[in-house]
């Protein structure tokens, strides 16, 4: 007997319902070889679904795909295409079969298996896809179970996570509505964020010992009644509740890997009947992939939650460090807030990740808590330091490393160590502490460099006032290749003039940058500004951008 005769009667006795889809025959049939072994499983899951042993079905199909995928004969392909049209087809799920016929018969074109298409499809009883109607009702349980391993394997938001399952399963079996309750075993309640068919529903909260579904809950029984109101278990402060009336019902457990009941379905008003037993088969195929899926979307929200709250306590923890410098030395208090905010607009010239920009952060508040171990004499001297006080302050460097380094940190936090204590290497290599060069720097040391001069310089001091914004920048653009990486300089210098003011306006929070003056700073860089300085422009500009700059130490005074 040829493979395609084989094919041909095997296919035409599990149509006609004359084959035990068990038979030795297709299992054995050549199933040495992967091509002829996959055309066997894909006859195997036509005759699980027409015996409806739907799980049997999901098992073989997907063994059938999987070696389909890696099949190189266009025979096992056609006739996987072609059983799946088959059951699109039986579940009237015309949108699908017209995808599956399609493709099958593609396929036969371009492989030059016509014939054994159409005879294939005739065995099957698949008909043309023009003598389907547009307008055939879609309805297709197996849909539903894709969509729902779908959501087991990529969805972790557990509210996103319900909201499929119920809506899928609704489809699937035909119902006006579908409520999943999750199990809250410490308050022994079930609760539900979602139930279909109500677009402004709220947390819902029962006893998990009340109703049909707390009764579910007690016993691990499945229950399945035509009418609600006539049974005694069913709790109507629900309806009450939601102004919803209930007739059919379908309750069954969701269990996780264990076994354990951790939520329930509860599937209402079969549309013109009541739910059969192939209804229970199906959900529970549906509650199987449903508990895994939960469970994981549950642990994977407990893990976010506390890695949450190390994040906060992180922060806090780096906020209090901060803050301790600028408690140590009032004279530059508040530097390493605005070298964030300086830091934070140059990465977001650069489009760095939000994780990057995090990391570079933290760096930039901790860039200084080095000085912690400067003696006062040096760090709040009000003159000129000595060359050998330049030394002693040049420390806090090397200072800021060995503390950091002794914070315990996963691999992408420990950057924040390398980041924060490079800030004074300088792009030629003549910088400090450890003469880093070029790339040799930490690309958010070089970021938080130029950051840290930019503030400096721009902020007044005892012992001096800022400098005038022209020459601020010509230090920055002079240093660029030297001092600075240049494509940071070319960053920071494409940054908006209000952004700029926004840092310039922490130092005094009564002040705001008015709208008028926002509209105009809005549409100028610091190069625009600058290059209006030197050559002459309208002072509009600078008066505008000096009213903030230098206008906020008029204020102070």
């Amino acid at each position: 007997m040829s493979l395609e005769t084989f094919i041909y009667e095997s296919a035409d006795e599990i149509v006609n319902g004359k084959f035990n889809c068990a038979k030795p025959e297709i299992i054995n049939h050549k199933n040495k070889y992967q091509d002829d072994t996959a055309i066997c499983f894909s006859l195997l899951a036509l005759g699980s679904f027409i015996d409806k042993k739907y799980k049997d079905y999901y098992q073989f199909m997907d063994d059938a795909q999987f070696l389909v995928d890696r099949s190189t004969s266009s025979i096992a392909q056609i006739v996987h295409e072609l059983v799946l049209g088959y059951v699109s087809y039986t579940e009237r799920n015309n949108s699908l079969y017209s995808i599956n016929y399609n493709n099958a018969r593609k396929l036969a074109i371009r492989t030059q298996k016509t014939a054994f298409f159409e005879k294939m499809a005739e065995t099957l009883k698949c008909p043309p896809i023009t003598h389907l109607s547009a307008h055939a009702h879609v309805k297709d349980p197996l849909i539903a179970l894709v969509k729902i391993g779908q959501a087991v394997a990529a969805e972790k938001d557990i509210n996103v996570l319900i909201r499929t399952i119920a809506e899928e399963t609704k489809i699937a079996l035909n119902a006006d509505r579908c409520t999943v309750y999750l199990y809250d075993k410490e308050h022994n309640e079930l609760y539900s964020k979602v139930a279909t068919g109500l677009d402004d529903f709220k947390e819902l909260r029962i006893p998990a010992d009340k109703g049909l579904a707390g009764h579910v809950v007690q016993t691990g029984e499945t229950i399945n009644i035509k009418d609600a109101y006539k049974d005694y278990r069913f709790n109507p402060e629900v309806d009450k509740k939601t102004g919803y009336r209930t007739k059919s019902i379908l309750c069954m457990p969701i269990k996780n890997f264990n076994q354990d009941i951790i939520g329930v379905f509860q599937v209402l008003n079969k549309f013109d009947e009541s739910f059969t037993i192939d209804d229970e088969d199906l959900l529970v195929a549906i509650a199987s992939s449903a508990g895994i899926s939960l469970e994981n979307a549950r642990l994977f929200e407990r893990q976010r939650k506390m890695l949450e709250e190390q994040r906060i306590i992180f922060d806090s923890f780096i906020e209090t460090l901060a803050s301790s410098i600028d408690a140590r030395d009032k004279i530059t208090s508040g530097h390493s807030t605005r070298v964030k905010m300086y830091a934070s607009l140059i990465a977001a010239e650069f489009n760095m990740d939000k994780k990057d920009i995090y990391i570079l952060e933290k760096a930039a508040a901790l860039h200084d808590i080095g000085k912690i171990g400067i003696r006062d004499s040096v760090l709040q001297k009000e003159g000129k330091l000595t060359p050998e006080e330049y030394k002693h302050i040049q420390e806090h460097v090397e200072i800021t490393h060995n503390i950091l380094e002794k914070i315990h940190m996963s691999d992408d936090f420990k950057q924040i160590s390398e980041i924060a204590c490079s800030h004074h290497e300088k792009y030629d290599g003549t910088g400090y502490y450890r003469g880093l060069k070029g790339e040799e720097i930490p690309f958010g040391g070089r970021i938080l460099a130029v950051s840290d001069v930019f503030d400096a310089i721009t902020s007044k001091r005892h012992y001096r006032d800022k400098m005038p914004i022209e020459k601020v920048i010509d230090i920055i653009k002079n240093g660029s290749g030297s001092h600075f990486d240049p494509e940071v300089v070319e960053k920071f210098l494409a940054i908006k003039l209000d952004k700029i003011v926004e840092v310039f306006l922490t130092e005094n929070n009564q002040l705001e940058l008015n709208k008028e003056d926002q509209e105009t700073l809005c549409k100028y860089n610091l190069l625009d500004l600058y290059y209006s300085i030197i050559n002459n422009c309208s002072n509009m500009l600078l008066q505008v951008f000096n009213k903030y700059y230098v206008g906020l130490d008029l204020e102070h005074e």
